[in-house]
């Protein structure tokens, strides 16, 4: 009976069933955020449940803090009006301070909210998920909306009244968590449906009236009805199972879901766990609490993942909450959805909305998405069924474990890829593009070089010249050199064939001079080269080989130190001409060379580590010999490694002491003609006027040894291989991470960029500070990582049954 009107509300209602075909579900999830901060990732799926695969769109929702504020008034002002109007709730609210209320005034704020909901909603970021959503359904189309938030503001707002679901009148929303399991079922099979319904504490409320209404519609059912039980009397009820659990009374969201038995007993619903949990695996398919305030209690039930939940979300007047029940129930009865009979339900409320203001916002569903909804004569047979329509939550340790498994899969892959040698050609590239960012170093002022050029060629000193250095211009310019005492001479110039008779101090100068020191080159059965000679009058200690490794694309990034030399060949010198120079120059200074217990070379306290086949960016190289890799003096210009001067200023007296004594003097020709050049990880491409000159090189190879025992200037070292792969993994792994944690794309692209960017520059600033650290393997573990795990996650969000 309607406590302001007297009038029965068990009236006649036709039972003739109407159709309903759920043939979509739609998932909302608004992810992580709030109204403060916005949802900065929100989805939305359309599942079509005789179909196989989901459709999936992405948007986002801006901040709102106004309409949180907003709501708030609301509320207040819903719970001092509605208790000025009707006096009677089966909640207990706390007093406030708002008084005077005018249903006007009311009326107003619930435009302004109504109106400041759906505006929030037809956000730019958001536009996309509506309209696809329309673009999908068909106005005719049954389908169920499940919001998916965990934010108890977002929980407690009216969905109901956005404008999208007005459109749709074959629609209904429900919540849901993010986090939902299947109850695990020991299904009974009921000849009839089993409802228990508990009628708590009546004090100022009528629950006869709830009670009436079950046993009139629905007499297909086994009814048991407990009017203010014990503890006890309910537990012992709730472990007999049941299909639905019907609750009438006082209760509250306030302290976490309490419900008031009797009026002595405010039992907290986190006591019936046990009792609960035995129901639901006997199959308890829906709670129906027909009481104020009850999101506390959907949310403990939630918990225990029981299929469906109707709660009011506010306090509730009587009448409102008997109309509801009413017409529910007449709805589901006659074999119409859960959702459907929700709506139906709902919206009969609207005829008690002038004598109790929205009313219409008070019932909301609960939905456990591993469980897919059933009809009332599906309650009596069929088993439920387990369906997910969003992915099954990974339990807390798998959330940390799943990561980290893929990045150290991916990250063995990638390096299991390298040693093949398969990233060679991308590492040395980006190798060579370190060195060209590096700062520009000050030229060695333990060198000199001096150039013959193009225009040294045509000097009357050289009208006899064999190759680029005639011996009247050798002989000149070594008389202009050795006054100035420099701490040696080198002739990076091929000279295999004896001086002209012509200039016996020549001749003298070359056997004599233990300063002076000459080239040769080594022969090579490999490639038929037979090599070349040094000049006879130079002693065998006094030679060097000019030999040079250069790598598949013809580029020197390495240092060929001494090597063992064929017996055979016409140049047996076992060091290059850089370590014969270096090897002098530092005697001189008492710093003595030797090979140390590890069989590596140390000058002085520096060690000089062989390159091993496996090397960094080198996987499989030829190690043959003695190499190290060749840390350039960094420069804008190949002119800049040394103080330079031509062949015709030193033979015009235009040379001064200073720049030539205790230096070692480096004589080589810079001349186009003779194509003396070779690439660098500063070419560009193949022109001459990227590449570096020969006598450039060697003065590279010199300046690295002996600045790096009198300099400290450091030499280029890698890490051990167990080294590489920590640092692979730790980068893949905080990628993983990343990858793993973030929902909005933007932030997602943002961050791995972010950690591409900033691997770049530690390997740049390790570079500086003369270490090789793995990049290439480093950005393909961390793309990969994040493409699989990124896919991985879209993938299953919108494939769950795939899982």
């Amino acid at each position: 009976m309607d406590r302001r009107t007297g009038r029965q509300l068990t009236d006649n209602i036709p039972t003739v069933g109407t159709p309903f075909d759920a043939s979509f579900t739609v998932v909302l999830s608004l992810g992580t955020g709030n109204l403060h901060d916005g949802f900065p990732r929100v989805t939305a799926q359309i599942w079509e449940h005789e179909g196989q695969y989901p459709m999936k769109f992405v948007g986002s929702l801006p901040p709102a803090p106004d309409l949180g504020d907003l709501y708030r008034v609301w509320k207040l002002l819903y719970e001092a009006l509605s208790y000025r109007l009707c006096g009677n709730h089966r909640i207990e609210v706390e007093p406030t301070d708002v008084t005077n209320v005018s249903e006007m005034e009311f009326g107003q704020l619930c435009q302004q909210f109504t109106q400041s909901f759906n505006t929030w909603l037809h956000t730019e970021s958001f536009q996309p998920i509506e309209q696809q959503l329309r673009t999908r359904l068909d106005i005719q189309a049954f389908f169920r909306l499940l919001v998916e938030t965990d934010d108890p503001l977002m929980q407690r707002f009216p969905w109901h009244l956005w404008n999208f679901l007005a459109d749709y009148r074959n629609g209904e929303m429900a919540l849901c968590h993010a986090e939902h399991y299947p109850p695990p079922l020991l299904l009974q099979q009921r000849d009839r449906v089993k409802i228990l319904a508990i009628f708590g504490n009546s004090d100022g409320i009528d629950v006869q009236i709830d009670r009436q209404l079950l046993e009139q519609y629905s007499n297909q059912a086994e009814i048991e009805c407990l009017v203010e039980p014990s503890l006890q009397q309910l537990q012992d009820a709730l472990w007999q199972g049941c299909d639905l659990l019907f609750f009438a009374g006082h209760s509250s969201s306030q302290e976490r879901g309490v419900l008031r038995l009797n009026s002595r007993e405010k039992l907290p619903l986190e006591q019936l766990r046990y009792g609960l949990q035995r129901a639901i695996s006997q199959g308890l398919k829906l709670a129906i609490f027909n009481s104020c305030d009850g999101l506390g209690l959907a949310q403990q039930l939630a918990d225990l993942n029981i299929p469906q939940v109707i709660v009011m979300r506010e306090p509730v007047p009587d009448p409102v909450a008997h109309t509801f029940l009413k017409y529910f129930l007449v709805a589901f009865m006659r074999g119409d959805s859960l959702y459907t009979s929700v709506r139906e339900a709902r919206e009969r409320l609207q005829s008690l909305e002038t004598q109790y203001p929205c009313a219409t916002w008070l019932p909301v569903i609960c939905q456990n998405p591993a469980i897919a909804p059933q009809t009332w004569q599906e309650w009596l047979h069929a088993p439920v069924e387990r369906v997910e329509l969003t992915p099954t939550p990974v339990p807390r340790q798998q959330r940390f474990y799943l990561p980290l498994i893929i990045s150290v899969t991916i990250s063995a892959l990638v390096m299991g890829v390298r040693w093949l040698g398969w990233l060679q050609p991308f590492e040395l590239q980006a190798f060579d593009q370190f060195m060209r960012l590096r700062p520009a170093e000050p030229p060695d002022q333990h060198l000199l070089i001096v150039a013959v050029t193009e225009e040294d060629l045509q000097l009357p000193e050289q009208k006899d010249r064999k190759g680029s250095l005639s011996d009247q211009a050798l002989e000149q310019l070594l008389k202009k050199l050795l006054p100035y005492q420099p701490r040696a001479i080198a002739l990076d110039i091929y000279r295999d064939f004896p001086v002209q008779s012509r200039f016996p101090d020549l001749t003298k100068q070359l056997k004599t001079e233990t300063r002076f020191f000459s080239i040769c080159k080594s022969s090579s059965a490999d490639i038929n080269d037979p090599g070349v000679a040094p000049p006879p009058e130079v002693a065998l200690e006094r030679h060097g080989f000019s030999n040079v490794l250069k790598d598949a694309d013809g580029v020197i990034r390495r240092h060929l130190i001494g090597m063992e030399p064929d017996p055979t060949s016409i140049c047996v010198t076992p060091y290059a001409l850089s370590t014969q120079l270096a090897f002098y120059y530092l005697a001189n200074e008492g710093i003595k060379a030797q090979f140390n217990a590890d069989q590596n070379l140390q000058i002085g306290d520096v060690v000089f580590k062989r390159l091993r086949s496996h090397w960094s960016g080198y996987q499989g190289v030829d190690a043959w010999g003695y190499q190290i890799l060749l840390n350039y003096r960094s420069h804008h210009s190949s002119l800049n490694i040394a103080p330079i001067v031509t062949l015709k200023d030193v033979l015009a007296g235009q040379l001064s002491e200073t720049v030539v004594k205790d230096r070692i003097v480096l004589i080589g020709t810079t001349a186009s003609s003779f194509q003396d050049f070779h690439s660098t990880p500063y070419s560009s491409g193949y022109n001459y006027a990227h590449r570096m000159p020969g006598v450039i090189v060697q003065a590279q190879m010199v300046s690295q040894l002996i600045s790096a025992v009198k300099d400290k200037r450091p030499l280029l070292n890698v890490l051990p291989i167990w080294g590489e792969v920590i640092w692979v993994m730790l980068w893949t792994g905080i990628a993983s991470f990343v990858a793993w944690r973030s929902r909005a794309m933007f932030v997602f692209i943002m961050a791995i960029a972010g950690i591409c960017l900033g691997v770049f520059v530690s390997c740049l600033l390790l570079l500086i500070q003369g270490y090789w650290i793995p990049l290439i393997p480093v950005l393909l573990a961390v793309i990969l990582t994040s493409i699989f795990l990124s896919t991985k996650k879209s993938f299953f969000s919108t494939h769950p049954r795939l899982k």
